[in-house]
């Protein structure tokens, strides 16, 4: 993610090892890259970034960051597998702060709040998910 240039883009920052269970609560890829294209559909550049393990629970082996990029047709520079034994949320966190997006997850990241002020603004992070089979993401209201 480190190549990602600031400009007039709308970054969002996917938590993929988060959003990987929204379709069916297992974890699918199918569901990461939905919300891929929805966020291109909506004119947003989408980034996503992944816990270590994201690999074995999609498939069973480690995967990185090349092998994810093309599962989610996005540039291998949009898409981050964290070191093993890393949590991935300071990284999405630094990532959505310092290219001024969003974040597309469920979690809260409580544990960052006092690092992170910015999770407290209202649209910063994004909420989703599926109903009925639909996805949906509320990035046009400040949840």
């Amino acid at each position: 993610l480190r190549s990602l240039r600031r400009g007039r883009k709308d970054w969002v920052i996917v938590d993929g090892s988060n959003v990987m269970f929204w379709k069916t609560g297992a974890p699918d890829i199918r569901a990461v890259r939905e919300v891929v294209d929805e966020l291109r559909a909506r004119g947003q550049s989408p980034c996503v970034v992944f816990d270590a393990n994201a690999g074995y629970r999609l498939i069973g082996r480690y995967q990185h960051d090349k092998a994810s990029s093309s599962q989610l047709d996005l540039p291998a520079s949009r898409v981050m597998v964290v070191p093993k034994g890393t949590p991935a949320d300071p990284y999405i966190l630094k990532a959505a702060r310092d290219h001024r997006g969003r974040i597309v997850s469920r979690d809260q990241f409580r544990d960052w709040s006092e690092a992170h002020p910015e999770i407290g603004t209202p649209g910063h992070l994004v909420k989703g998910g599926y109903r009925g089979g639909k996805l949906w993401l509320a990035l046009d209201r400040e949840d």
